[in-house]
Formats: structure tokens, sequence, C-alpha cells
């Protein structure tokens, strides 16, 4: 499982079928998205549904 998969930046495309990282990636950062070295991503940020829910109550 990758570490994006659980990322609020990580967003689908209906148009193109795909997802992509909705954050701002310079170079560097855009190079480790593509290779899926992630571990250590600065833009990590954890997206639970159950945290919407939880708020919208």
């Amino acid at each position: 499982m990758n570490i994006c998969d659980n990322c609020a930046n990580y967003m689908y495309d209906d148009e193109n079928d795909c997802y992509y990282c909705d954050a701002n990636l310079d170079e560097d950062d855009m190079r480790r998205f593509i290779t899926a070295n992630t571990d250590n991503c600065p833009f990590f940020n954890f997206y639970s549904e159950y945290d919407v829910v939880r708020k919208q109550n």
C-alpha cells in the first residue's frame, strides 16, 4: 500500500481515469512521486472519511 492512498492531496481524475497529487510539487518532489518513493513526503496530509463525518455531526 502506498502512503499516497491515505493522503488528502491524492485526487482521482474522472476524465483521465487516474490518480494524481494535488500538492504544489517541485521537480524533486515530482520525481519522488513518480518513482513511488513517498515514505517521507512533506506534503502528506492524512485523510480519513471518519474524521469528515465526525465534524459534520
